[in-house]
């Protein structure tokens, strides 16, 4: 019963998320956290919520938490480096990003990440890589798709520069 309300609760508070109704959502999640400190989910789900509305810091407390209950939660490790990739700590990002690879070789999101990061760090051509690995798992992922688009483009004008 009280599992299930819970669950209904997460529910909820993603469809607020969805509307971005993101401080009613945060309610939630800090009701269902009230009961359940240990809910990977509700931890990971207001974590990215705080994200969204750029509390970096908190949402990264929250991911640790989750982690540290779950080390190799892989939504918790693509959060927390996509949090790390928007502070600049593109490093630290890839490093998560490869923990995630190694619990799951074929989660074509964390190479998508793993190529924008790179990409930042101007490894345009590492960067399309990786878009085309996560492409080559799930043909229909568009930020792969947007980002090898982009790094070709790049990679062209280079060229033309030359």
């Amino acid at each position: 019963m009280l599992k299930k309300l819970l669950r209904d609760m997460l529910e909820n508070a993603s469809e607020l998320c969805d509307i971005q109704e993101f401080s009613e959502a945060i309610i939630l999640y800090d009701k269902i956290l009230d009961v359940d400190p240990k809910n990977i989910d509700a931890l990971i789900d207001k974590a990215v919520t705080l994200q969204r509305i750029g509390k970096n810091k908190e949402s990264l407390e929250l991911f640790d938490s989750a982690l540290r209950f779950d080390p190799k939660n892989i939504d918790a490790l693509i959060g927390k480096g996509s949090v790390l990739h928007g502070l600049k700590k593109f490093d630290d990002a890839i490093i998560l990003y490869d923990t995630a690879l190694k619990i799951n070789k074929k989660f074509a999101l964390a190479y998508a990440y793993k190529g924008l990061s790179l990409g930042e760090k101007g490894k345009i051509e590492d960067a399309l890589k990786y878009f085309k690995k996560a492409l080559s798992i799930d043909k229909d992922l568009e930020l792969a798709s947007v980002s090898k688009e982009t790094a070709l483009k790049l990679l062209d004008s280079k060229k033309t520069k030359k």
